[in-house]
């Protein structure tokens, strides 16, 4: 491999020949070898994107603050353009796991936009002076992590979240009428109708919808201004409004400056709050795949309520065998993010005075988990609720026999009676009515009146 020499305060490093970055970045590149996970890959594409946002709007407002010329504001808005364009993904390869404040990846884009801008204006443009010019590493890669949050979950998360909540609400209106065992404790309880299980998930769903909503308008107050400890040294007192509007302009993003710098330096609390929204999705998420895996099970021993769509040999062993692989799937991606807010948990709690020094893990595991989810949702959708059958006949039969329903009786015959009945009822493998008449002489029409599971259904007297 072929090398040129580069120079920084700490004094000569070869970088490859190629490489658009500089020594700050190679140095990095050489100490932190912990996981070989790139920002710019598999989850943290976005992150690279801020980072182009930054530098784009940092340069912007600077030349609208008259502190960086005209010429050298245009080559790095342009160079900074590529980058959140994707251009040079390749030019990021530091490992997430860095220094806690992110400078590495900070140097790393101001290297490679320093370079790129040079190249372009044919003028020596500085990383330092003219790139990071009003920045802190401190106060930028807090920025990335509220940017790159709020692109994920505005272009991925929310819509796919959107189709899910439609897709389970267009699926209950197709099988409204279906009635069903419903079940407490896994064990047999007192009719419903599919329609309102699915309900049930579509309303969970919505509550976690205005909760990701609310979290999103928290991150979306920039920290960029702040600098190195959220007082502003070196920067214009306006920068902060100046910049949030040019990021408001170049990524479409409702954002504005952070009303207290030395909160949105000092820690992480807006990045936990959206975790743990996500997180709370991950925990609905796996309640309606296990849902689904309960009563899609069998088809002979399960409850074979539902048939999911078949899309895999299920074993390597057993012919014929096909597993409810999407909410398993699905469920593992929760898991995932259970961890990853954890993670993000514990990194919040290193706000050390005047910084969180846990900055690139808290990134890494955001991105990761807002993407993991955004991804498990349409499948979860396509593959798994719009397309499950209805079991009408094995619903029927465990209907009939399902001795619970004796509870309608409790205000015609009382609860020992009734329970006497359903023991009965359940002992014998016999109907309900069948039992219920048997037992107390009330006449087999106005049982099946009483013990009409649609009309339970619909609760009250």
């Amino acid at each position: 491999m072929k090398y040129r020499i580069e120079k920084d305060t700490m004094g000569e490093v070869k970088v490859p020949s190629e490489a658009l970055w500089g020594a700050q970045t190679q140095r990095a590149l050489e100490n932190f070898t912990i996981s070989g996970i790139k920002f710019s890959f598999p989850f943290g594409r976005s992150f690279i994107e801020a980072l182009g946002v930054i530098k784009y709007s940092a340069a912007a407002a600077n030349q609208k603050l008259q502190l960086l010329d005209a010429r050298k504001a245009k080559a790095i808005k342009m160079a900074s353009k590529d980058i959140l364009q994707g251009k040079h993904d390749d030019q990021f390869p530091l490992d997430v796991f860095q220094t806690g404040s992110g400078t590495s990846t900070n140097m790393n884009a101001n290297e490679v936009i320093a370079n790129l801008a040079s190249k372009k204006a044919r003028i020596k443009i500085n990383p330092n002076d003219h790139v990071n010019m009003s920045q802190s590493s401190n106060d930028v890669i807090p920025t990335a992590i509220c940017i790159s949050a709020l692109l994920d979950t505005h272009r991925l998360l929310l819509p796919a979240l959107t189709k899910l909540i439609k897709v389970i609400d267009q699926k209950a209106l197709t099988i409204k009428g279906q009635v069903k065992t419903g079940r407490t404790h896994l064990m047999d309880a007192m009719p419903i109708d599919f329609s309102q299980e699915l309900s049930g998930w579509s309303a969970q769903l919505v509550t976690v919808q205005k909760s990701i909503i609310s979290s999103s308008r928290e991150i979306a107050q920039l920290p960029q201004g702040g600098t190195a400890i959220g007082t502003g040294i070196n920067a214009h007192k306006n920068f902060g409004k100046v910049f949030a509007a040019e990021v408001k302009k170049i990524a479409k993003l409702d954002v504005k400056t952070s009303s207290n710098y030395f909160k949105s330096l000092s820690a992480q609390d807006s990045a936990a709050q959206l975790s743990a929204s996500v997180k709370n999705l991950s925990l609905v998420l796996t309640k309606i795949s296990n849902d689904l895996r309960w009563m899609n099970s069998g088809p002979l021993t399960g409850l074979g309520e539902i048939e999911l769509e078949a899309l895999q040999p299920g074993s390597s062993i057993m012919p014929g065998k096909v597993n409810p692989v999407i909410p398993e799937a699905v469920s593992m991606a929760c898991a995932d993010v259970i961890g990853n807010d954890l993670t993000i948990s514990i990194a919040s709690q290193s706000g050390n005075f005047q910084l969180n020094v846990m900055l690139p893990v808290i990134a890494y595991n955001l991105l990761k988990s807002i993407n993991l989810m955004s991804n498990s949702m349409p499948l979860l959708a396509n593959k798994a609720i719009k397309t499950f059958k209805v079991n009408k006949k094995n619903i029927a039969e465990s209907l009939s026999m399902n001795p619970i329903l004796v509870t309608a009786l409790n205000r015609e015959i009382g609860y020992e009676k009734a329970a006497h009945v359903a023991k009965k009822a359940y002992k014998e493998k016999r109907s309900i009515v069948d039992v219920a008449h048997e037992e107390t002489g009330l006449p087999i029409k106005k049982l099946q009146m009483l013990l009409n599971p649609a009309k339970l259904t619909k609760g009250g007297l």
